[in-house]
């Protein structure tokens, strides 16, 4: 990965308290695994900022590299990775990921 996608990603990353790196946008995913990892986060109301990995061949590349992690959507949470469609689904029914987001201080509906 160059030096310009790392940034680009590290700044989206940085910036954004949750990010999530997918396939379409938050209002259009472009697949089934973007869509589902929307959903939660829009029914538990998280304010959230979508990255369209397929506007960019570099950062589609690129995140994989960054978090090294395979698949994507990758949803981060104040700078940290917490993972992919089947991992976000499993803390959301366990009810970990409101846990997880409570203990980092993200607004949500509870």
């Amino acid at each position: 990965m160059d030096q310009q996608t790392k940034e680009l990603i590290s700044n989206e990353i940085n910036n954004n308290e949750v990010c999530l790196f997918m396939k379409g946008t938050p209002e259009l995913p472009q697949c089934g695994f973007s869509m589902t990892v929307t959903n939660i986060l829009k029914i538990l109301e998280v304010n959230f900022k979508g990255i369209n990995v397929l506007d960019n061949q570099n950062i589609r590349e690129g995140i994989k590299t960054y978090s090294e992690w395979p698949t994507i959507p990758q949803l981060y949470i104040k700078n940290e990775f917490v993972g992919g469609c089947d991992i976000i689904k499993e803390m959301y029914e366990s009810g970990e990921l409101a846990k997880y987001l409570e203990n980092k201080n993200i607004k949500f509906k509870k």
